[in-house]
């Protein structure tokens, strides 16, 4: 296996998912990933350009980042891609009038948005707005239309929350396209313009920059298909014996191997050209035989 260095030569940009890798979310706004607020400082301290890729859709871009800089992380919302802005750019640039099957959360993000008359239909995580009436009142509206539009703010399968596993927009994306016959538009991570307007944003090439999250299909996925590399953490809703590969194997793209990261330090071992403490969630660790 290559040595850090050559796996990471070259490294101008480092894009950061949150949930899972900063923080867990959940009751009272969730906690921090132990050493994530320190091992992001060193981050930020080195030369490397930073920014966050999200597919958070129950929070505000602006509430998101007040959650966080209330937790002590250095963040501020012009580093942020997130789903809801972009979404709507969207729609206005394609004249689309969404019914919004939405979490109240990121409602005021659709504030100047028209509603009237929809014409296309936009999931988030709506969390307990999950209703068989909400969702028959989207599976309506999409079979009424001519040409359906589907818009899904990412396509994740599931997440963690302090109390465990939750189930993610993703699966409810599937259901209306079963039920409709369509395949939904997805803004947000895994889709490559997703990536490419972080990067743009960040101003550094797909080559050079390297993606770090805890979800194999949107993060480490996604960034490859992008001609990025990646780091898995193992925190959030990673889970060993690969059982959320989903035929992504790290490495498998291109030239460069994406390890795993473990909160567990490794003192004598090689380190990020950051160079994380040990006590960094995203220092690189000897993983089981069953992760990789």
């Amino acid at each position: 296996m290559a040595a850090w260095s050559e796996r990471l030569a070259g490294v101008r940009g480092v894009l950061l998912d949150i949930s899972g890798v900063l923080h867990d979310s959940g009751e009272g706004g969730g906690v921090p990933i132990p050493g994530s607020v320190e091992a992001l400082a060193r981050l930020k301290r080195s030369q490397l350009k930073v920014r966050f890729c999200t597919n958070e859709s129950q929070k505000s871009r602006g509430d998101l980042v007040g959650l966080l800089r209330h937790m002590g992380f250095d963040i501020s919302e012009d580093e942020v891609t997130a789903p809801a802005p972009a979404t709507c750019l969207i729609l206005k640039e394609r004249g689309l009038r969404p019914h919004l099957l939405i979490h109240d959360g990121i409602r005021s993000e659709f504030a100047q948005i028209d509603t009237s008359n929809p014409n296309c239909v936009v999931i988030a995580d709506a969390g307990e707005s999950f209703s068989y009436q909400n969702m028959n009142k989207a599976f309506q509206v999409l079979m009424e239309l001519d040409n359906p539009v589907l818009i899904s703010l990412g396509k994740g399968r599931y997440y963690k929350e302090t109390s465990g596993l939750m189930l993610d927009v993703g699966a409810y994306t599937k259901a209306l396209e079963y039920a409709c016959g369509i395949k939904a538009e997805v803004v947000g991570k895994p889709a490559p313009g997703y990536f490419q307007s972080a990067l743009q944003e960040m101003g550094v090439e797909s080559h050079e920059a390297i993606m770090i999250g805890d979800d194999i299909v949107g993060d480490v996925g996604g960034a490859q298909r992008c001609g990025m590399r990646a780091l898995q953490v193992r925190t959030g809703k990673f889970r060993c014996r690969g059982r959320d590969r989903l035929g992504i194997e790290p490495g498998a793209e291109g030239a460069h191997p994406t390890p795993v990261c473990s909160p567990t330090s490794q003192p004598n071992g090689p380190g990020l050209p950051w160079t994380p403490s040990p006590a960094s969630p995203w220092r690189p660790h000897g993983c089981c035989g069953d992760c990789i």
